[in-house]
């Protein structure tokens, strides 16, 4: 990107995982970047040190901290988000809250400064849709408001309709992606993301817990192919008012995946199936399939995933053996 071209934006929970990727993408190609991020699920050392990067310690509920990096950047990527399963049922009302008003308060900035704004949703909005492949108009098919499960997937609903509104009625540029089950370096364990949870009891010699049956299924689609779909999106005019999955098609399910991470990381431990009433809480619900379709983004900009799953799963173990490395230095 040559210098005349190049733009500042701002990334709200840039230090986390699918943030920090950005970021790095973003500066490599000579753009500026604003992080916004509390630090809550993201790390600062996920950043590096660069004179185009600017971290600002803070969450996007503080109104004056938005509103003045709002008016600083060209674009804003709204990342922020509390994100993972177990957090989300354990603390629905906080996943309310950043996820409805963080986005809330996002928007209106963004609209007072007219600049461009991709939002960041899920394909937990498909709900128990278990058809498939998935298309942006597939119908919602959602349990009981009584299930925490679904708070999150409500949530983000909301923040869509939003964005949609206020492109539809005020003019503002956004863009809305859904992101299937992104995976690769820096993502936590702690929120109950399966392949790093996985991967780490298997080089610990611990037993790979298995939620369920483990014949649901999913498609895990690597953190650099995410970030270039975002980038060829944030880059198109044409994705405007418009709503784009990003995800990979290659299917598996929960227990074959247990069996790859065992095989990948030679580990001798066992596979243990967990009754999601004891992983979670008594009526918890989980979705049989979910897989996108990704027609409208490869018609659009030509994307497609291109990193396997046994690619992504060499390169989580690496990682994840490195970091245990360290740990026994």
């Amino acid at each position: 990107m040559s210098e005349a071209a190049a733009r500042t934006y701002l990334i709200t929970g840039g230090s986390g995982f699918v943030g920090s990727h950005l970021t790095d993408a973003l500066l490599a190609r000579g753009d500026s970047v604003l992080v916004l991020d509390n630090l809550s699920t993201g790390r600062f050392e996920n950043l590096p040190s660069h004179p185009r990067l600017r971290f600002v310690h803070g969450s996007v509920l503080d109104e004056l901290v938005v509103d003045e990096l709002v008016n600083q950047c060209d674009v804003v990527v709204h990342l922020a988000a509390a994100v993972g399963v177990r957090l989300i049922v354990e603390q629905p009302l906080r996943c309310l809250t950043t996820n409805i008003r963080g986005s809330e308060i996002v928007i209106e900035a963004a609209h007072r400064y007219r600049k461009k704004t991709l939002i960041a949703s899920t394909s937990e909005i498909y709900g128990k849709n278990c058809s498939g492949p998935l298309r942006e108009d597939a119908d919602r098919v959602l349990g009981s408001p009584a299930i925490a499960r679904w708070s999150y997937s409500t949530a983000k609903a909301v923040d869509e309709i939003l964005a949609n509104a206020y492109h539809r009625e005020r003019g503002l540029p956004t863009v809305v992606v859904r992101l299937f089950n992104t995976v690769g370096p820096r993502q936590s364990a702690a929120y109950g993301m399966v392949i790093p949870r996985l991967v780490r009891q298997a080089i610990n010699g611990e037993p790979l817990t298995v939620f369920g049956d483990g014949s649901q299924t999913r498609c895990f689609a690597h953190v650099a192919d995410v970030v270039e779909a975002l980038l060829l999106l944030l880059d198109s005019d044409a994705a405007v008012g418009r709503t784009f999955n990003i995800g990979s098609a290659q299917e598996v399910s929960i227990l074959d995946l247990a069996r790859l991470v065992v095989e990948h990381t030679g580990s001798s431990s066992e596979i243990e199936l967990v009754p999601y009433a004891e992983a979670y809480r008594r009526g918890f619900e989980d979705m049989r399939r979910r897989v996108p379709d990704t027609t409208r983004i490869r018609e659009l900009t030509g994307w497609t995933p291109r990193r396997t799953l046994d690619e992504i799963l060499t390169e989580v173990v690496k990682e994840a053996r490195e970091e245990l490395a360290a740990t026994l230095r």
